[in-house]
């Protein structure tokens, strides 16, 4: 299987909870449309340092995580951040990977928009087997 990628909406929650309030205005909700690394391996939706300066996220806590080679690093995480695909959406926390690391899609936000990789195809999909709603084990 090669690398999978998506079309991903990414929003800043907080400016979305402050419009409710009115206390901004919808031009002030700060997000961002990318093409993310769909990442099954990963738990959680990483993004770096240069999107974390676009939607400017807040600091939650630090954690630490395992990468790929099996290091142990402590990162900043951030949230809430809403994620979007088609039709489905989560929100979640986010780790903040340094520089212009790529950014990764990971199991957690996947789950909760009931979303699957198709591998022939080598892209991300709504479930066929619910396409019209997501749905979640609890």
């Amino acid at each position: 299987m090669g690398l999978v990628y998506a079309d991903i909406k990414l929003t800043n929650e907080s400016d979305l909870l402050l419009v409710r309030r009115n206390i901004i205005d919808q031009d002030g909700v700060k997000q961002l449309d990318l093409r993310m690394l769909v990442a099954t391996g990963a738990y959680m939706l990483s993004i770096n340092e240069n999107i974390q300066a676009i939607l400017q996220l807040p600091f939650v806590q630090k954690r630490r995580a395992q990468n790929a080679d099996g290091r142990v690093v402590e990162f900043d995480v951030v949230g809430p951040v809403r994620v979007e695909f088609k039709d489905r959406m989560s929100m979640c926390m986010a780790m903040i990977l340094p520089g212009d690391s790529e950014p990764l899609l990971g199991a957690v936000p996947m789950e909760e928009m009931d979303v699957v990789v198709l591998p022939l195809e080598q892209k991300l999909a709504v479930n066929p087997g619910h396409p019209e709603y997501a749905l979640m084990r609890i």
